[in-house]
């Protein structure tokens, strides 16, 4: 049940953010700017660490009320710690947990598997968001989705409660996003610890990988779907050595078999469901007209752990040393 719950899920992600594009007329975000928080006390300098306070080697601590400015370019105002809080996506509560905050969730989506403890939490909801549920919890602050929770956002904010929504498209952004909530949450060294960890694992890929021939790459989402640029999965493929052959068009897209012999990939990648790799495997390999594709005929097609790639948060730095190794086997060890 939960397996067949898990590709509908994916396969509603995919049509909410093209649902979400077309509303917005095309328009991309710019996260370089957004999510940062301010503080709203005067100081007599700007601090590099905005809402941040702290003295020597002391621990940082956020200054409260803190104003913040999410992905939807709403200004927030945070007055104190939060202490109860909800998440609307797994990636969500994973960087939450991450942090050290994992106490103060007290309300999931559904799919948040991981870290075990977050199967315990009240669950509000899985593709569809309920809305009282979430407000019988009373939650300071709920973390959402920008693009895939747009609807769950404006009705919570219709009923005044603060919603923190984010939409990264790049591995830096998502670092980002990660420092920005552990200063919401007043998790600052927690968060910076984690931003180092998927910064080093991208330095050392990077490092490794200069002067590489990038390998052609496809990436199957679900059968008959891929991603295209201006998406995060699309960065991840050419930071880990690879050249994305479905890139030359944006977003997430259906694509035909014939535009797939057409850009003969080297290597396939695709999103593998927990117990389902050497079923996904063997179908993709069986597929009619793929045998004429050279990963298919050089059996170069791998799987990448569906939850860890698709998830803005903590684990794309596994997901990354992943589709590394699958990519330069000669120079990453499989993970």
């Amino acid at each position: 049940m939960m397996k067949a719950w898990k590709q509908k899920s994916l396969y509603l992600v995919i049509l909410t953010i093209i649902t979400a594009l077309v509303l917005a007329g095309c328009t991309t975000t710019n996260n370089k700017n957004e999510g940062t928080p301010t503080n709203v006390a005067p100081t007599e300098q700007q601090p590099t660490n905005n809402g941040v306070e702290s003295s020597n080697n002391e621990k940082l601590e956020t200054s409260y009320p803190l104003t913040i400015t999410d992905d939807t370019n709403t200004t927030l105002e945070i007055t104190q710690v939060p202490q109860k809080v909800v998440t609307l996506l797994p990636s969500e509560t994973e960087i939450l947990y991450a942090i050290g905050s994992g106490e103060q969730v007290v309300g999931v989506d559904a799919f948040s598997n991981y870290p075990n403890e977050a199967k315990e939490k009240a669950q509000i909801g899985d593709s569809t968001t309920n809305i009282e549920a979430i407000m019988a919890l009373e939650p300071d602050v709920v973390f959402a989705s920008s693009t895939m929770n747009t609807a769950a956002i404006e009705q919570l904010r219709a009923l005044d409660i603060t919603v923190y929504a984010t939409d990264p498209k790049t591995y830096e952004a998502v670092i980002e996003k990660i420092q920005a909530i552990g200063t919401l949450m007043n998790k600052q060294q927690e968060a910076e610890a984690v931003a180092k960890h998927m910064q080093s694992v991208k330095d050392d890929i990077v490092t490794k990988l200069s002067g590489v021939e990038p390998k052609t790459v496809f990436f199957e989402v679900m059968e008959g779907w891929t991603v295209g640029s201006g998406e995060f999965i699309d960065e991840m493929l050419q930071l880990a050595g690879g050249t994305n052959v479905a890139g030359q068009t944006p977003g997430w897209y259906e694509i035909s078999v014939e535009q797939l012999i057409e850009m003969n990939p080297s290597v396939i990648l695709f999103a593998d469901r927990e117990g389902e790799t050497d079923v996904l495997t063997e179908s993709i390999k069986n597929r009619a007209g793929w045998e004429v594709i050279d990963a298919i005929k050089e059996q170069k097609v791998f799987p990448i752990n569906e939850d860890q790639v698709s998830r803005v948060g903590p684990r794309l730095a596994d997901s990354l040393q992943h589709i590394a190794a699958a990519l330069h086997p000669e120079l990453f060890e499989q993970q």
